[in-house]
């Protein structure tokens, strides 16, 4: 286990270097998506229409903010991570087209998107779920926020950040997937007990 600090704009090689197990911290700018940002992000892609912020390099956080207003400025309360399987079917897509280098979240992903991160270089960290008020320490601005329309939860947010993290490299780009890995010791453990006790599955 190594741990890296990373600042947006990320490369590929960076990201190359990471494996399973390591901590990461994210300084720079990272953006939240949910589904209705995948959504469009993509609709607006296919479409030849550009996105209001240049994703290449960045961190996208499965989150769905909780903010405020002092005066005219957005501050944030909390930005704990969403259940990032939700976000399963636009990923790989989202990776490939976007060039972002992290994902984070919380639960981990699937096959599809551990071989676009695989394939394009990119990795998913693991955030603790319920840990909000802790994530949002580490925001030291919030640059912006579009397509608003869509809710505060679902909206874009444009954060600044510096440290943010610690993030578990659950996923790397290398084809290990954490997630993966624990469910097929668990199979194999639970048929292990399941033979001891004399039982059939």
């Amino acid at each position: 286990m190594a741990v890296y600090k990373l600042r947006t704009p990320i490369s590929e090689e960076e990201i190359r270097k990471l494996r399973v197990n390591d901590v990461l911290y994210i300084s720079g700018t990272i953006v939240t998506a949910r589904d209705q940002a995948h959504r469009r992000a993509l609709e607006l892609h296919k479409q030849g229409k550009p996105l209001p912020i240049n994703l290449e390099g960045l961190a996208v956080f499965h989150c769905g903010p909780l903010m405020g207003k002092e005066g005219e400025k957005w501050v944030i309360v909390s930005a704990g991570p969403t259940t990032s399987t939700r976000m399963e079917v636009f990923e790989d897509e989202f990776i490939e087209k976007f060039k972002v280098r992290v994902i984070i979240g919380k639960g981990g992903m699937g096959t599809r998107t551990t071989e676009a991160m695989k394939k394009y270089g990119a990795v998913y960290g693991a955030f603790t779920g319920g840990a909000g008020v802790i994530a949002a320490q580490a925001v030291k601005n919030i640059k912006g926020v579009e397509w608003f329309d869509l809710g505060m939860p679902e909206a874009l947010w444009i954060l600044e950040v510096e440290e943010f993290g610690p993030l578990t490299v659950a996923i790397d780009s290398h084809g290990n997937n954490l997630f993966e890995e624990v469910k097929k010791r668990v199979e194999l453990n639970k048929q292990n007990i399941y033979q001891t006790l004399g039982l059939q599955l």
